[in-house]
């Protein structure tokens, strides 16, 4: 019997997978324990084994693609089997997930919508609070220039709507009759709520703005159609009978929508020389696009005139599934956890002169990270209220320690964690950083080598970087920012002589960790750090 396989949570936090890799294809006998695919998850690349016994029948996501937990990935069962129903089962169950690519006008409510569910009368588009800004999440309507009845032309400025950065025109891409307002002036809406309806006069669309509901998550909702931007087209070349209407008023503003502006700016066209055709006599998007050199107007006496040259470009990478579990998880952490800072600078002559020693020692090779994992592993254990997690309901105080060393990848960020790492020597750290570090930038690091931390460090002096704050790896209590080893003069018993020093952050939570309890780990790793030969007593 033929068995279905979803994408695995391979992680604590994973919520959807991609395949980076097929290992069989459709048609391959699999055994059980063969590895079927490689699975990019929110943490790493990691390898996914099969279950079952059988023959690769179905393939649910390719090389690239991404879907969510629990969703079909592949079916495993005879040679030759009937898996139609299955495919078939999964294609209903999944079915609200599948956006379509292309939408006709009379498709615009879905196609699967109930008996009560209404559709768009033809020709009515239904207008929504656009997104005016990058980080506009909703907008107010300042002024209406159009009113229920009017007559509006694609182009034409419908409103004024005060974003959360300027208030702005926001011109129509469609021509008919304003059929109703979905918002008073003065009246708040999120983005994509009803704002506004156009179409063919005398269409009755109460129906309409009755189920399309503002805000109301839990109410039936038409969705409007995504309409394209219309497309250029060729100038027509033909005399004209009648004068042409001025698109600049008395002062010498030109009277343009913010579209035709924003184009006339991207090829260099001087908007003056454009005739408008759109309500009194404004340039609109339709004038910029059809407009050639060859149509403009003479002057006798040319005025200088600043024009860019420049080109804006961008390149656009899609986040990851270890990017976008990094923006939510540290978003979560910066804005639930009160984060407070402590600073302290640290003398490291006696440090530089002890990794010197130690290292002189027939292979032996560690760093000075190795050392403040040790010392803070160390004063961990005298301090277990540092070395605490916060839950809901409990805070946990930890008697082991597990300290995760964050280690930059190209997609980000990950922290393996070195267990038990006051047990552990300054040679057996160093060694287990190291490889957990080669295995984090291949992409080879288990979940079990990423889980369990108490206490997080994140180290960039190597960078230069003096001094910086982190946000704390949640549930953990507190993290050190390491900066860079700076000599400078220094005063030692009353001298100004030359010196070593290190600056370390750390940011705590408040929740569980007060000022003073800070304040006193950070005093005994002092002690450590400043005498690291202490730390092999």
């Amino acid at each position: 019997m033929a068995e279905v396989i979803n994408m695995p949570r391979l992680s604590d936090t994973m919520e959807e997978g991609t395949v980076a890799s097929w290992l069989k294809k459709v048609g391959d006998k699999v055994s059980e324990g063969d590895i079927l695919a490689e699975i990019e998850t929110d943490k790493a690349t990691m390898e996914f084994e099969s279950f079952y016994e059988g023959t690769l029948l179905h393939i649910g996501v390719q090389e690239g693609e991404t879907t969510e937990v629990d969703k079909l990935l592949a079916i495993i069962g005879e040679e030759g089997e009937d898996i139609s129903a299955l495919l078939n089962g999964s294609a209903s169950d999944t079915k609200e997930n599948v956006i379509p690519s292309a939408v006709e006008e009379s498709q615009v409510v879905d196609e699967s919508s109930s008996a009560d569910e209404i559709e768009l009368p033809e020709g009515v588009i239904v207008v929504t609070m656009p997104r005016l800004s990058d980080t506009m999440e909703e907008g107010t309507v300042a002024t209406w220039l159009k009113k229920v009845g009017d007559e509006v032309e694609e182009g034409d400025i419908l409103a004024e709507i005060e974003t959360d950065k300027a208030t702005m025109e926001f011109e129509s891409f469609q021509s008919g009759t304003l059929l109703h307002v979905g918002l008073q002036e003065g009246e708040s809406a999120k983005v994509d709520a009803l704002l506004a309806i156009i179409g063919p006069v005398g269409t009755d669309v109460s129906a309409v703005a009755k189920n399309f509901k503002v805000g109301s998550s839990d109410e039936k909702k038409i969705e409007p159609k995504k309409e394209e931007a219309p497309k250029p087209v060729e100038a027509k070349k033909e005399a004209s009978t009648s004068s042409s209407v001025s698109t600049s008023s008395s002062n010498g503003r030109i009277f343009a929508s913010p579209l035709a502006k924003k184009i006339a700016t991207e090829k260099n066209i001087d908007l003056s020389q454009v005739q408008g055709t759109g309500e009194n006599g404004r340039v609109v998007k339709r004038d910029v696009e059809n407009f050639t050199p060859s149509t403009q107007a003479s002057s006798s006496a040319p005025v200088a005139k600043f024009v860019p040259t420049g080109q804006e470009d961008f390149d656009e990478v899609a986040n990851s599934n270890m990017r976008k579990a990094i923006a939510k998880n540290l978003a979560k952490s910066k804005f639930s956890a009160p984060h407070y800072y402590l600073n302290v600078e640290f003398d490291m002559d006696n440090a530089i002169a002890f990794r010197a020693q130690y290292n002189s020692l027939p292979d032996t090779k560690i760093s000075y990270n190795d050392m403040i994992v040790k010392a803070c592993a160390l004063a961990l254990r005298q301090h277990p209220q540092v070395n605490s997690q916060w839950f809901d309901d409990k805070m946990r105080l930890n008697n082991h320690v597990h300290i995760g060393v964050a280690v930059a990848v190209p997609d980000g960020l990950v922290v393996p964690v070195v267990k038990f790492a006051n047990e552990q020597s300054l040679t057996q750290i160093g060694a287990a950083v190291k490889d957990y570090a080669g295995k984090a930038r291949n992409k080879k690091l288990t979940l079990d080598e990423m889980e369990g931390s108490t206490f997080t460090i994140s180290n960039l002096g190597m960078f230069g970087i003096e001094s910086f704050t982190s946000i704390i790896n949640q549930p953990n209590s507190a993290i050190l920012s390491v900066g860079a080893i700076v000599s400078k003069p220094v005063v030692k018993n009353g001298q100004v002589v030359p010196g070593n020093t290190i600056k370390l952050t750390m940011a705590c939570d408040h929740r569980t960790v007060d000022g003073a309890t800070g304040a006193q780990f950070l005093q005994t790793l002092k002690g450590y750090i400043e005498n690291p030969v202490t730390m092999l007593v």
